[in-house]
Order: C-alpha cells, then structure tokens, then sequence
C-alpha cells in the first residue's frame, strides 16, 4: 500500500522540495498551502502522515496540530512538524500541541524518510485496529476516540533501562514527578524484566558498555509481551546512523543527549497516550469478537460458534479416532415459568443454569445456548457412559437445588431433560447433534426430568 504524505507549507519552494524528496522514495505527496485546506484533506481521510511547517499566514502549524489532535476523525493522524525555528521552547510548543516529532531545518534525507515510514507503518497498524474497532461501534460498543484526546498521558509504568548510574538517577528523577519509574541497570536483564513488568513506556539508553542497545531495542519488538510496548531511545552524538536503524527495527521516538527535561515529558506522554489508545481499540474488538460468539443473556458461546467448533472437533475424533459425545439439555415446562413468573424470572432461570453448567463441566468441554430454553454441551475425547454420568450428575444438581429469581426474593424448583449421542464411524456434526435432539425427544415423551443415550 502506498503511503500517503501530506506536505503543508505556505512557501511553494519548500513543497516542491519535500515533494521531490519524498517521491523519490515512492511515497504518494499531496500538498495543501495553508492550515484550513490540511486540516480538510485530513477530514477527509486522505493522509497518512503530515508534514507540516509552523509559520504560516493565518493559522499558524501549532493551531493547525492542535485541531488536528482533538478532533476524533485525525486525532491518530501522525504529526511531523518541519520548520526552522530550533530552541526548546518551540520543540515544546509543537510536542505540546500534540506534534509526533519536530524536525528542524535543513533536515537529513535519511532522517526525514526513516521518520516517516516509521510513523506510517505505525499508523497502518492503528488504522487496521480502528476499522475492526467501527464495527464495534455499530452493535453499541464505547468509541475510544474521545476518551483518547482527553487522555494526559499522565501515571504511566516506565521501564528506564541504563547502566550509568548518573545518567539513570537523573532521568528517573526527572519522570517521577508524573509517572512510576522502575530503573534497570544490568541490560542483561532488562529484557526479562520487561516482559513481566506490564509497562506502559521503555526507555532505552543507546550508550549502553557492553551490550547493543539496539540489539535490545530488537528483541523488545521480536516478543509478543512486548512488542506493542513503545519503546523510546535516547542517543549521544551523530542521529543519523543508529537512530535512522532504530526508526527501521521499530523505536517509537527518540531523544538526544543533553536531555531536555520539558521535551522528555512531552514526549514520554505522546508514547503513553498513544499506547493507551491502541489498547482501548485492541480491546473493542476483541469485545466485538466475543459479542459475535457468545450469547449475551448468559455469556456461554452461541449456536454459530458451537457448530462451527463442533466441526473442527468431528474432524479431529476422525483423524485421531477418540471419542466424542454431544449433550442437548432443555428446562422442563420453560414456557409455564415465563407465563407464571413473567419473562424477567425466566432470564434469572436461564442465566442460573448456564453458571450450574460451567460447574460441572470440563474446560476442553464446550458449552453454549443452542436457542431458547434448549442448550448443548459438546465433550471431546469423551465416551458416552462418561457423559452419562456426567449429564446425570447435572440433572440432580438442576432439580435438588432451587433456582433463585427476582434478585433472590423467590426460588422455584426446576428440572431438566438431556438427550446423548456419542460419535459413530459415518457422523457428521449435523447427524451426531440430530441423533441427540431425537434422544432428547425421548426424554420428554417419558416424563421429562431424566438422561436419555442415543440408542443407535
């Protein structure tokens, strides 16, 4: 996919200039001359990155980032501002408005384009997760994206990873005032640490004696624990050749040394924001993902998910000739508590009996509502006098022990009736489940309350 850069810039020679540099590297350039036409473009969805000069008639570049990161459509929008102003004071204008990073006049080639592949191949990750995450929206799931702008960046877990303890003391000192710091002295231990530590930030020293803070800065992103964790390099010296390598094997940001401490801050709380962000869209989806296959009254799986297990499990009792039963319960007279009790007790019986299903079954078993008051319980490597013993222990429990409704008010007594049938040489999932609902059918004809194995 070709990346999309949008150069801003009110002087057309520095927009042909940015324009050829990054052509040449086959990025795909659109341009805007003033900040209300950028933040159009970006409304529109039709940037990836933005490189965006400050000084500029009518709304300067820190008003047009500023906008840009509080509006929910191109808060995730990457930042990049390019100008020739070069103190501190204007890093931190330009961090503070919620730049990505801030590159100052003439810039390197090799920077400048290690800059920005680095925020787009970030931002094709992000955009992936908000895609999946507009689903989630749709069936009623909280949208992250305001909740992100609001976000400080504020109270994060850091991990500082440096052996020189003037340099570590400093830092931590520095990061204390907003965050929890834990120091790591010994590198050799730093990547253990790491992955146990659940941190929001790891800053890594790439002075390190005797060890490649780069290597380091690889494995991070090589674990699954850790790879999502942003990771911010501090540097001495020369940028251009490690830093451009540490941008390619996936560093979030960087600092060089001396360290300003306001410019520290303000990016140590972009990484946390960021972080922070993509695992508020991590966890929509896979709450949309659970949506999708669990069934919502009594968050056992549902019948979509239930079958299409149920088939992989035919396919593995075939190839690995174990043996696999199938247990479809139904609650006797369920429609009488509906009627009686009115349809909010008959919730309370549903969501009691699928909690008495979880306990007693097995965690490799396989429990979800297959419809109504009617549910299935699929036990893999599992014979039928096992599941005959199992469903008949769960038919006592169900009708000794009343069933509590209207937040405890009331009890009512309930009874079940379960039909078995275990896997044969020619069943296919749909056969095996048909073979159990005809036992269940049995069940029911003599009297409810009882276990009935498929006979054939």
């Amino acid at each position: 996919m070709t990346v999309r850069v949008l150069v801003v810039d009110d002087i057309a020679v520095n927009v042909k200039l940015l324009d050829a540099r990054l052509s040449a590297e086959y990025f795909d350039v659109i341009t805007a001359m003033n900040g209300r036409d950028a933040l159009a473009i970006c409304e529109r969805s039709e940037c990836d990155v933005v490189l965006l000069d400050v000084m500029m008639p009518g709304m300067d570049g820190f008003e047009v980032c500023r906008q840009l990161k509080s509006n929910p459509v191109t808060h995730h929008i990457p930042v990049v501002m390019v100008t020739a102003l070069d103190q501190p004071s204007d890093r931190m204008r330009g961090l503070d408005a919620g730049a990505d990073d801030f590159l100052t006049k003439p810039v390197s080639d090799v920077a400048l384009i290690a800059r920005v592949r680095s925020l787009a191949r970030m931002k094709m990750m992000t955009d992936e997760l908000r895609m999946r995450a507009l689903t989630s929206k749709e069936i009623g799931i909280q949208n992250p994206e305001r909740e992100a702008i609001s976000d400080k960046g504020m109270q994060g877990r850091i991990l500082l990873i440096d052996d020189r303890p003037s340099s570590h003391e400093w830092i931590a000192a520095m990061l204390n005032e907003e965050h929890a710091v834990e120091v790591e002295s010994d590198p050799n231990n730093a990547l253990f640490r790491a992955v146990e530590g659940y941190y929001d930030l790891v800053i890594v020293s790439l002075g390190l004696q005797n060890f490649d803070g780069l290597r380091l800065c690889s494995q991070l992103r090589s674990l699954d624990r850790t790879r999502n964790v942003p990771i911010l390099a501090i540097s001495e010296g020369d940028p251009n050749a490690r830093l451009v390598r540490g941008l390619e094997i996936g560093i979030n940001d960087y600092l060089m040394r001396p360290i300003d401490k306001n410019e520290l801050l303000a990016r140590v709380r972009t990484q946390i924001r960021k972080k922070r962000y993509t695992e508020r869209l991590r966890d929509n989806v896979q709450m949309s993902i659970e949506m999708a296959i669990t069934d919502q009254l009594t968050t056992l799986y549902n019948r979509r998910y239930m079958e299409s297990h149920l088939h992989s499990l035919v396919e593995q009792t075939v190839s690995r000739k174990k043996p696999l039963t199938v247990l479809i319960l139904d609650i006797d007279y369920f429609k009488a508590i509906n009627d009686t009790h009115g349809h909010d007790a008959g919730d309370d019986v549903l969501r009691e009996f699928a909690q008495r299903i979880k306990k007693s079954i097995r965690g490799i078993d396989l429990a979800c509502r297959y419809g109504g008051e009617e549910f299935v319980v699929v036990m893999p490597e599992t014979d039928l006098a096992v599941a005959t013993m199992v469903a008949e222990r769960l038919r006592r429990r169900i009708a000794t022990e009343l069933f509590p409704i209207q937040d405890g008010s009331k009890s009512l007594e309930v009874t079940i009736s379960i039909g078995i049938s275990a896997h044969g040489k020619d069943d296919t999932p749909a056969t095996l489940l048909k073979r159990a609902d005809t036992a269940l059918y049995r069940a029911k004809r003599d009297g409810r309350n009882r276990v009935v194995p498929d006979a054939g």
